[in-house]
């Protein structure tokens, strides 16, 4: 075709030395290396992975593989299961551990990246298919998700397989078929991770590319009979039987989550928690935030529009405006969203990634200052990334103090069994590292009637309810000190009634 002989012929002026090449390998490695290293050493933190990662155990030891429960026999509708099944399947293939619930979705990144490599390669040849590659890892977001019990990875993949496919379908002469599947493949992996937002996501920069390059023939490259029935083949089934099995689960999922959430600020609807009302438009500062380092070389473009518009329009095929599109699509869909988090921008890193590196490879092509700042950038990142792992493993708790790995162990090192009462709002990682046995209550009468049961109990506090605490325990416990953000009282070996 043309325009792909075009992009691939232009793709030929770029190449890296032998040097250049082994180092973004090794740091490509590199960063994969320090990111498996949080995976073992990076306790759960609350309360999205720790609530995430507790609905995938539950979802194991129940063996309720089509509702996710969160808390036993109180069904989970926030989310499609995807990311459950996910975490679910690595723990019961590695055990019931942060490796294993984190695993498969680390497996979801490393996909993602090699989608990314592989459309790359195909379209602008291996050395710019490298360089993206690695941005792509070294973004910010990326890296901190990539490995993160939440929703987002496993849509990611699913937003980024339909982005690739449809433009590797409409512009390519072989495969077109395949390719064309794929896309509603994608689309099918997004409603199972996320729901409706994906194909939102994933619709917002094909209509607009469609539209401002009046392309709309390309669609009847699409296989839409075997497309449609794949997406309904792999979706509908869990869907309909969710519905059957809570009633009541649709009109939760698609009126609340996706209309309410959206359009009320501070939404009071959420069965789960509560809405994240932040200023509209806030978005976009997130966007420039999360996409760091690469933020400062994609400003830097800007500084140079001739060549950039240059650059731009010599990618060919549109190329320039179907990346960038899928780039903006988070901040166009939420800017006018009454809720959002951080997170959301996570689908655009793919897009902006690519984008940034073949437009610097273009407008500083063999520029010797482009290299050295590139070759800055990764090594100062790498260095933040792996002290990062290292912090977590010499002194994971300075990370952050929204984890209970340190009370659980505690209190296991004291009696194995032994349960754990939180006082006030649960700690699912809590939850999780005690394996079910640890809950929660704001009743005082549930604490004063610790005594009089036939088992040693320990209570969770926050530092500024521990004297209300105390004053209902009495003597019966005792304070074994603080560990993370709660002290951790456990009554004596021989406490309670009938010991």
């Amino acid at each position: 075709m043309g325009e792909q002989q075009a992009r691939l012929n232009a793709a030929e002026t770029f190449r890296l030395g032998a040097t250049a090449r082994r180092f973004l390998l090794a740091t490509l490695l590199l960063l994969i290396a320090a990111r498996l290293m949080l995976i073992f050493w990076l306790p759960v933190i609350d309360p999205t992975e720790g609530r995430y990662i507790e609905i995938a155990r539950k979802m194991l030891e129940t063996g309720d593989w089509i509702t996710p429960q969160f808390d036993y026999g109180v069904p989970f509708w926030g989310k499609p299961p995807l990311h459950t099944w996910l975490s679910a399947l690595g723990m019961k293939l590695f055990g019931v551990s942060q490796f294993g619930g984190r695993i498969l979705i680390f497996a979801t990144a490393l996909a993602t990246g090699w989608l990314c490599h592989d459309w790359v390669r195909r379209h602008w040849g291996r050395d710019l298919a490298l360089l993206s590659v690695v941005a792509i890892a070294a973004a910010l977001v990326f890296f901190g998700a990539s490995a993160f019990v939440a929703t987002d990875m496993a849509m990611v993949f699913g937003t980024t397989l339909s982005m690739v496919a449809f433009f590797n379908c409409v512009t390519a002469t072989e495969n077109r078929r395949i390719w064309g599947n794929l896309l509603f493949v994608g689309l099918a992996v997004g409603m199972l991770a996320k729901g409706p937002t994906a194909v939102v996501l994933t619709g917002i920069p094909l209509f607009f590319w469609l539209l401002l390059g009046n392309r709309w023939a390309l669609l009847l490259r699409l296989p839409w009979g075997t497309g449609l029935a794949v997406l309904v083949l792999l979706t509908a089934p869990w869907y309909v039987a969710a519905e059957l099995k809570t009633p009541g689960f649709l009109r939760y999922f698609i009126i609340g989550e996706h209309y309410e959430r959206f359009v009320v600020p501070g939404w009071e609807g959420d069965l789960y928690g509560r809405g994240h009302a932040r200023p509209k438009g806030l978005i976009w500062a997130y966007g420039l935030a999360f996409f760091l380092p690469w933020t400062f070389f994609g400003l830097a473009l800007l500084a140079k529009p001739v060549r950039l518009f240059a650059a731009a329009k010599g990618l060919g095929g549109g190329a320039g405006m179907y990346l960038l599109l899928w780039a903006l699509s988070p901040m166009i869909l939420f800017t006018p969203a009454a809720n959002i988090l951080p997170s959301y921008v996570l689908p655009s890193i793919p897009a902006a990634a690519i984008l940034v590196v073949l437009l610097c490879s273009a407008v500083w092509q063999g520029g010797r200052i482009l290299r050295l700042a590139t070759a800055a950038t990764l090594v100062a990142t790498l260095a933040v990334y792996l002290g990062l792992a290292g912090l977590a493993y010499f002194a994971p708790m300075r990370i952050s103090a929204n984890t209970e790995l340190a009370l659980v162990a505690k209190a296991r090192a004291l009696e194995p069994q032994m349960p754990i009462i939180y006082w006030g709002a649960r700690a699912f990682s809590g939850e999780f590292y005690s394996n079910g046995r640890a809950q929660s209550t704001s009743d005082a009468a549930v604490l004063a009637g610790l005594a009089a049961n036939t088992t040693r109990d320990a209570v969770a506090v926050l530092p500024e309810d521990l004297a209300q605490v105390q004053a209902i325990l009495g003597d019966s416990v005792s304070n074994e000190g603080q560990f993370g953000a709660r002290f951790l009282l456990v009554e004596p070996a021989n406490g309670g009634a009938g010991q």
